[in-house]
């Protein structure tokens, strides 16, 4: 068949060899094929929480259609096939300027329309507390409130999916409530909750766990405490960030444990140096920062961490060697179970558009790396 581009790999669930046929960016044909010496399958990888990458900046002052399209171009040759663009804690008018350029890219620009799934607003309803509010702007944390929910909706054409917010907050159980109505997916996160507070939140309609074991006072009583009610709630998934920095292996381990391979969602909560050369750079939050070689990014002359420096790739690559899991377990946790809150398929056959990436696993070390990365059936790595 003239134009058909032929790609084989190995499921990670099965182990059986398959050969996936494409033609015009969509997968025509599945057959079995022998598995020996072959590379990983996996489906493009979906990533809840990204506030910028490569010098992309989401939270940018001057955020345009442009600026969006450009990041959704450098997310994709990194793997990823399906995000939401996260904006924090701002005031309004910022943060509706920035949901109308987010907008404009995902209705007229090819890799934005194909990649965003919706936005997620983390904050500004979040805990003004030190440690809980993490690095976010502290003078425009400000309550809940219904009438600047429709605002954001208005300006983002309905694309809000998704609201981190703190449950201790006054009016926030009744806002919550009312948003998953709505169909918003709701996380809890930077948060100086209660026990109780978690409860009522999981009741009301939350469903997520937002960096789970981050966005935290840095002591906590040592039980009853909010990171123990939120693994012990069956009804609340967790997002981790396992960079290697945000959670010890030890952590991540526990949390994977109580919540279940089932209920993690990997993110990698990218800021815009993530992808960048070591080196010191200024940020319009949290002043200066300091990329290492390894990847963490933080507050120059410090060890506070001023985001997430590395990509969602990264973290299932490394997931092996920090967890000691199963490489088809991150692929699961970073395709799958984001997959279902967005009411999305990630299953790669016949009529599915050819999104996906070829791995080869180091059976000695765990690792893995990306042996070909493909985005609507063009490889990005030949």
């Amino acid at each position: 068949m003239r134009g058909v581009r032929a790609y084989s790999g190995v499921d990670p669930y099965t182990g059986m060899g398959r050969t996936i046929n494409i033609e015009a960016g969509m997968i025509q044909s599945d057959e079995p094929c022998m598995a020996e010496g072959l590379p990983l399958f996996s489906p493009g990888l979906i990533d809840l929480q990204v506030n910028g990458y490569g010098g992309h900046d989401l939270n940018d002052g001057d955020l345009s259609a442009g600026k969006v399209e450009a990041l959704s171009k450098a997310l994709c040759r990194v793997g990823i096939s399906a995000y939401l663009p996260t904006l924090i804690t701002a005031n309004e008018t910022s943060i509706c300027k920035r949901l109308s350029a987010i907008r404009e890219a995902s209705e007229k620009l090819p890799y934005s329309r194909q990649m965003i799934a919706g936005i997620h607003i983390e904050g500004p309803h979040i805990s003004s507390k030190d440690g809980p509010r993490g690095a976010h702007p502290r003078e425009h944390i400000r309550p809940p409130s219904m009438e600047e929910f429709e605002n954001w909706q208005e300006a983002a054409g309905g694309l809000v999916a998704m609201i981190t917010i703190a449950p201790e907050l006054d009016g926030a159980i009744d806002y919550l409530r009312e948003i998953a109505k709505r169909g918003v997916i709701v996380a809890l996160g930077h948060s100086d909750a209660s026990e109780e507070d978690i409860y009522k939140a999981t009741d009301a309609g939350a469903q997520i766990s937002t960096h789970l074991g981050n966005g935290l006072a840095a002591t906590l009583p040592r039980h009853p405490n909010a990171v123990w009610a939120q693994l012990a709630e069956d009804r609340l998934s967790a997002s981790l960030i396992l960079d290697g920095h945000h959670l010890p292996s030890s952590t991540a381990q526990v949390m994977i444990r109580a919540k279940g391979t089932e209920r993690v969602i990997l993110v990698s909560d990218s800021v815009k140096f993530a992808g960048m050369p070591p080196g010191r750079y200024t940020s319009p939050i949290g002043g200066d920062v300091e990329v290492s070689n390894d990847g963490r990014v933080s507050v120059f002359g410090k060890q506070f961490l001023a985001g997430c420096g590395v990509s969602l790739l990264n973290i299932v690559c490394n997931f092996n060697n920090l967890t000691g899991l199963p490489f088809s377990t991150a692929v699961t946790m970073a395709t799958r179970n984001p997959a279902k809150f967005l009411n999305r398929s990630v299953d790669l056959e016949p009529g599915k558009r050819a999104d996906f990436i070829l791995f080869d696993l180091d059976i000695t070390t765990g690792s893995a790396q990306p042996r070909d990365i493909v985005f609507g059936g063009e490889s990005l790595m030949q």
